[in-house]
């Protein structure tokens, strides 16, 4: 299977340019996807045109992955309806170098025949004089031709800067200057950046008579019309420190079946054969949810670890019913915290533990937990309260030795409902 049939099966073409399909298959070829350094981490809206690169250097051609140092001072304002803060240049080496980490799981560096690339398109930019650049480029491309593009018209009534307007054509001398120093024909991305991919390449052809080719994705949508890869705390990230490896592996395992037959398509390297086969035992048996846990684990796997991984179905395990004191004990603070960062939390004193209160007291009014003491009499009957996962009778009082981490009581109310002592 070739390239763009590769990528066709998996629906990762949304435009293309007449005639790549023989240019691909007459020669080896190169190609490039931008990526602006606006953060220190990736985050997964940028997959889909990464997972593009890593295709493409399995087929056999030369990827190139453009940091745009020069254009990440700029701001696209493809898709954007507002100016972006622009950034200083050791922001933007800062953001690379973070990049170029994570860019290594997904890309091979160091293969023999065809190795993956990183290039900053601040190198060659920041020499350019401006005189030179309207003389050289500017003459190029019309007024006209600019204001036709889909990034700039959204934005003629909002307001648009000369600098975010200048981008498509910064951009556009980066294909040209990539097509003349590393034989590069072929840029790739998202639909929103078919304007400046064309720009790009009608550049290369005024200013050097050359055929060149641009091929974007579809963006990513959510079969419930949210939008991909966000959630109530923002994006999620590469960079554990951002988003943990827990966070991360839960993200995938809580897609809707629809999105996770789509997304592992997209997101993984399994081919045609293995992911119809999932899709196809997935649906004999939906809650056994093999989709999304294949799709979990491959991509928590890549981006961070086997052990990572390994610890987030621990940790998975603990919040849904089959963890022990003994696991609780084991986990670290960070993974603690992360997997229950969202239930009710309540601040209590060293003091309070000291003086061994008795369970009814201490969850209605130490902790108010617990609406009333008869609630709680009625749970305990029922085997409905744990005390950092276990069953606790009428008898129970709270003291230190409770405490996870020096710090931390996990109080369960039937299966799903916890609540989270904090101690100071």
């Amino acid at each position: 299977m070739n390239f763009i049939e590769e990528l066709n099966w998996r629906g990762m073409i949304h435009d293309k340019m007449p005639g790549i399909e023989e240019q691909l298959q007459k020669e080896k070829t190169t190609a490039y996807v931008g990526i602006d350094p606006t953060a220190d981490s990736l985050h997964i809206g940028h997959l889909v045109s990464i997972m593009m690169l890593k295709h493409f250097q399995l087929a056999g051609h030369n990827p190139i992955v453009l940091l745009g140092g020069a254009t990440g001072m700029i701001g696209d304002p493809s898709g954007k309806s507002e100016e972006r803060n622009l950034l200083t240049e050791r922001e933007i080496r800062h953001n690379e170098l973070c990049v170029k980490t994570q860019l290594l799981k997904f890309l091979d560096f160091d293969k023999k025949e065809n190795p993956a690339e990183i290039l900053n398109n601040y190198d060659w930019t920041k020499k350019y004089k401006i005189l030179d650049f309207l003389r050289e480029i500017g003459k190029h491309i019309t007024i006209n031709y600019m204001l036709a593009k889909d990034s700039v018209k959204s934005r003629l009534e909002t307001g648009i800067s000369f600098t975010e307007f200048t981008y498509q054509l910064i951009q556009a001398y980066d294909f040209f200057w990539l097509y003349e120093n590393k034989n590069c024909t072929l840029q790739m991305g998202g639909s929103d950046q078919w304007g400046n991919i064309t720009t790009g390449m009608e550049l290369i052809r005024r200013k050097s008579q050359g055929e060149t080719f641009g091929l974007t994705c579809p963006l990513i949508t959510k079969s419930d019309g949210g939008k991909f890869g966000k959630t109530e705390d923002g994006n999620i990230w590469l960079d554990p420190k951002k988003t943990s490896p827990y966070k991360f592996y839960q993200f995938w395992l809580n897609c809707s079946d629809e999105d996770s037959e789509k997304y592992i398509k997209i997101f993984t390297t399994l081919n045609k054969t293995e992911i119809e086969k999932i899709i196809s035992e997935h649906k004999e048996s939906p809650h056994s949810r093999l989709l999304q846990k294949t799709l979990a684990k491959f991509l928590t796997v890549t981006v961070h670890s086997i052990d990572d991984y390994n610890a987030a179905i621990n940790a998975s395990e603990i919040l849904f019913g089959k963890g022990t004191l003994e696991s609780l004990k084991n986990l670290p603070e960070e993974l603690f915290l992360s997997i229950f960062e969202g239930v009710p939390k309540f601040e209590i004193s060293k003091n309070e533990l000291e003086k061994k209160t008795e369970i009814f007291t201490f969850l209605t009014e130490t902790a108010s937990i617990f609406g009333s003491k008869g609630e709680i009499r009625r749970l305990i009957k029922d085997n409905g309260i744990s005390i950092n996962k276990e069953k606790i009778n009428e008898n129970f009082v709270f003291s230190e030795k409770e405490l996870l981490n020096d710090k931390y009581i996990l109080v369960q109310k039937g299966k799903k409902n916890y609540f989270l002592i904090i101690v100071k």
